[in-house]
């Protein structure tokens, strides 16, 4: 079942180091606790559900809302859950361009270590590519396969295709859990603009198109999708309309206006300042939030803001704080200790309850200021350099509207499709 795909703007640069240490270590803790809280299966759905994923990318500091959080959130994913493979049960193949012709030896040798049929993966993996470049003709060559796995045999797979005229990329998901047939009807949905006809040789009604293509017809396979629209503007800026202001707006007024030791459940947070707060509010959402939840990925872009500036610096001493955090619950579970983790895991149900009776107010504009000026306090950084006190070169920087432009990748069809 392929869970849906995104459509996401096109975007140049990497990932600075800074970051995408910080996005390996908070990420693979992110990882562990889904897995210890509620089982491999879960982190496959999560993965596939484009929402989730997105909103993911924005936890861990990434552009809200630009091609490169598929990339960059699978690196550290890769790096941070294959450390830890014997332990979690999760093994993490591919990636993007030349990495992602490593996938069948990456899976052959997982095979040798769980038992696993190997052969049998890596035919699916290879169809999984197939279906979503050749069986669907949408304009999107892939660049991008990432394959996940559980020592159980389970699977998800994240792909990444680029519309060079479009300056768009789109992402598609998969969860191997329905999958019936890949070559009749293995999507669930999909996620996309429309853009007008496009072939799909998956589709139930197109039996007989796939007759005629194997008896070398020249009947016309072309079938209009039905699409439901995860689309990413390109306006770089974080705006109101992009967020669901009351589920903001409930975890902000958790973090800054509740007195901790006004709230049982959370006392053991005491000496953690409102900044962290609210970064563990939704990070500790991204683990344990329902689906329904994740209807507005930018609003996790509050915990770390972003790398260009949107909605403002990354905060790297309250990021290593969330990491060290949720690092020592873990540990502190395994031995027994679940304290500590059931304390971060509260934080999302306080937030909600908060959320019932909240009220947005007009202040988002202000809100987001207020973190731009006091971003040097928590070590603001940006891909145009480090946040200062008075703000006013760093900010004029991040204000300035940059054009979203076609990301230097070779599309070469990869080998293994």
């Amino acid at each position: 079942m392929k869970k849906g795909y995104a459509d996401l703007p096109l975007h140049y640069g990497t990932v600075p180091a800074w970051l995408a240490k910080r996005m390996s270590l908070l990420g693979g803790a992110i990882v562990e606790a889904i897995v210890q809280e509620y089982g491999k299966k879960m982190l496959l759905q999560k993965i596939s559900d484009p929402f989730w994923f997105q909103s993911l990318g924005c936890v861990l500091g990434m552009d809200w809302h630009s091609s490169g959080i598929t990339t960059s959130v699978m690196n550290a994913l890769k790096k941070a859950i294959n450390q830890r493979s014997l332990e979690l049960g999760i093994y993490v193949c591919g990636g993007r361009g030349k990495s992602s012709r490593n996938t069948p030896i990456e899976l052959l040798q997982i095979a040798n270590k769980t038992g696993l049929d190997g052969n049998d993966l890596v035919k699916k993996s290879k169809l999984v590519a197939k279906v979503d470049n050749c069986a669907v003709q949408d304009g999107f060559q892939l660049y991008l396969h990432s394959f996940i796995v559980t020592d159980e045999g389970d699977w998800a797979v994240i792909q990444q295709g680029m519309n060079s005229n479009e300056r768009m990329a789109r992402r598609y998901h998969w969860l191997s859990s329905s999958v019936k047939s890949f070559t009749e009807t293995p999507h669930s949905f999909i996620y996309g603009k429309n853009k007008g006809e496009i072939l799909n040789l998956t589709d139930q009604q197109a039996q007989a198109t796939k007759q005629g293509i194997i008896g070398l017809t020249k009947e016309n396979p072309d079938k209009v999708m039905k699409e439901i629209n995860l689309i990413m503007p390109n306006h770089h800026e974080v705006c109101a309309s992009d967020i669901n202001l009351k589920r903001l707006g409930a975890a902000l007024v958790l973090a800054h206006e509740t007195e901790v030791k006004d709230v049982e459940s959370l006392l053991l947070l005491q000496g953690v300042g409102p900044r962290t707060l609210q970064s563990l509010t939704l990070v500790s959402e991204v683990i344990h939030g329902t689906p329904s939840r994740f209807s507005d990925p930018a609003r996790f872009s509050f915990a770390h803001g972003g790398k260009d500036g949107h909605p403002f610096p990354v905060p790297t001493k309250i990021y290593d704080e969330t990491i060290e955090i949720f690092n020592k619950a873990i540990n502190q579970s395994k031995l027994g200790e679940n304290d500590k983790l059931q304390v971060l895991k509260n934080l999302s149900k306080v937030s909600m309850e908060i959320e019932k009776d909240f009220i947005p107010n007009n202040n988002f504009e202000e809100w987001i200021e207020n973190e731009r000026n006091n971003s040097w306090k928590y070590g603001g950084k940006t891909i145009y350099g480090d946040a200062v006190e008075n703000g006013a070169s760093i900010t004029k920087n991040i204000k300035k509207e940059t054009k979203s432009k076609t990301n230097k990748i070779d599309i070469n069809q990869l080998s293994l499709f």
